[in-house]
């Protein structure tokens, strides 16, 4: 079964009454359209994504924060009594992604100077702590190498209808280990998958996409160019960033877009090239996208994080895609 989240928006330059508005407004059409939740992102330039989510559970019904939650900026034992806090509090659930660092000058700000692949192995154990005080009766003990706790307990016990989903962020081995420890879905931005592929099934991933959909291609390329037109300071400072970075996905993605055009017309991944956004973008008509959409869940994809919906008629447009994904995949 696909699980669809929204994304969180961004500040950008509104004043506080202006994000507020347009929180409760990106809330309300997520909700409408039948969206599991928003995912609320964290980093050094970000507000907290705790408060965040509190503000969405109060203004919605069913909505359900996906929050990240980054061992630079909170104890495995926090996390656990915010989620039983929220459980008590509102009967809400929330999702929880697993994010094991961020921009390097992010991690240097807050002296987070571990390698890479040491990051996920803290990530794994903190990830545990958090499962283990959230699912088991008994006090918890922990000693690990980053954390321990010693007959630690969360009270009031959180209802098991609320336990919270697990998503791990990134595309390494090192997070696919993670993964496989947590028992959780991974998340990541995904390279084009094509009719002919051969490639291994994408069993318990969740993928990051932006989608600009409508009844015809033609339409839905007009307002896709308009929206992300070209941009060459915007694709070279992108470049520069992409020699930098450690991530996986973003070496993959880099990569792909050097190589010119994609293989078919829907998969762009020009926003992406010029910096303006993570995710790849699936443009075309309903069918076109849809098709493309149909194939990430055949390959066992199980959950789609949409890139930032900034009108209630591209969601609904977007709605129009994946029912006709929906229609033509028996996996689904």
């Amino acid at each position: 079964m696909l699980s669809v989240y929204g994304a969180c928006p961004s500040v950008d330059d509104r004043t506080p009454q202006e994000f507020k508005r347009h929180l409760c407004e990106v809330s309300a059409w997520a909700e409408a359209a039948g969206l599991r939740g928003l995912l609320v992102f964290s980093d050094n330039d970000s507000l907290d994504p705790w408060a965040i989510s509190q503000f969405i559970i109060e203004r919605t019904e069913t909505i359900v924060p996906m929050v990240a939650v980054n061992p630079m900026y909170m104890h495995p034992f926090n996390v656990a009594r915010l989620i039983s806090t929220i459980g008590q509090m509102y009967a809400r659930q929330v999702d929880l992604n697993f994010v094991s660092g961020g921009f390097k000058r992010h991690l240097l700000q807050v002296g987070s100077l571990i390698d890479h692949d040491e990051r996920y192995a803290r990530l794994a154990e903190y990830g545990e702590i958090v499962a283990r005080l959230l699912l088991e009766p008994d006090p918890v003990t922990f000693n690990g190498k980053y954390y321990q706790v010693k007959s630690a307990s969360i009270s009031p016990r959180l209802p098991p209808e609320l336990m919270p989903r697990f998503f791990v962020s990134g595309s390494s081995e090192a997070c696919v280990r993670v993964r496989r420890e947590l028992d959780a879905v991974r998340l990541s931005y995904p390279r084009e998958v094509i009719e002919s592929d051969e490639d291994a099934p994408l069993k318990d991933l969740g993928v990051g996409l932006g989608i600009i959909a409508r009844e015809d291609a033609a339409d839905a390329w007009d307002i896709a160019h308009r929206r992300f037109p070209r941009d060459e300071m915007g694709e070279k400072m992108h470049q520069w960033a992409s020699r930098i970075v450690e991530s996986r996905w973003h070496i993959d993605l880099a990569y792909d877009a050097e190589q010119g055009e994609a293989r078919n017309e829907t998969y762009w991944l020009y926003p992406f090239r010029s910096g303006r956004t993570f995710s790849p973008y699936l443009v075309g008509s309903y069918g076109d996208v849809g098709n493309q959409v149909s194939r990430y869940v055949g390959r066992g994809v199980s959950a789609i994080i949409l890139d930032e919906i900034s009108e209630p008629d591209d969601l609904q447009h977007t709605m129009a895609a994946l029912s006709c994904a929906e229609k033509g995949n028996a996996e689904w």
